[in-house]
């Protein structure tokens, strides 16, 4: 589902990954991820999708936002499990939205 997000400008943070093999519990995690972003304020929305790389857009209200998301004591552990178990590859950027435009039809 495309995300609805207030008038820009706004920040997105796009997560790329691949998984190594064995990686089930990464979905269990991801679920809980997505499940405590839409608690901390400044959350604005999330789209994702996975293939052999998962992409993962969450949309912030500003930096500090992001900083204190990134802080989270549980993200925290997440982020350790993903560099220690479950990525093979990860990219993160953070992006300023300044232009949103589309239809639906």
């Amino acid at each position: 589902m495309i995300a609805k997000t207030p008038e820009p400008p706004y920040y997105a943070v796009i997560f790329i990954t691949t998984l190594q093999e064995g990686s089930e519990e990464y979905y269990l995690m991801a679920k809980q991820m997505i499940e405590l972003s839409k608690t901390m304020p400044g959350f604005l929305g999330i789209e994702s999708v996975r293939t052999d790389m998962g992409i993962t857009v969450c949309y912030w209200k500003d930096k500090e936002s992001i900083s204190n998301w990134y802080n989270n004591s549980l993200h925290k552990e997440a982020q350790k499990m993903g560099r220690n178990e479950w990525f093979k590859s990860l990219r993160i950027r953070i992006a300023l939205v300044e232009r949103d435009y589309g239809f639906e039809k």
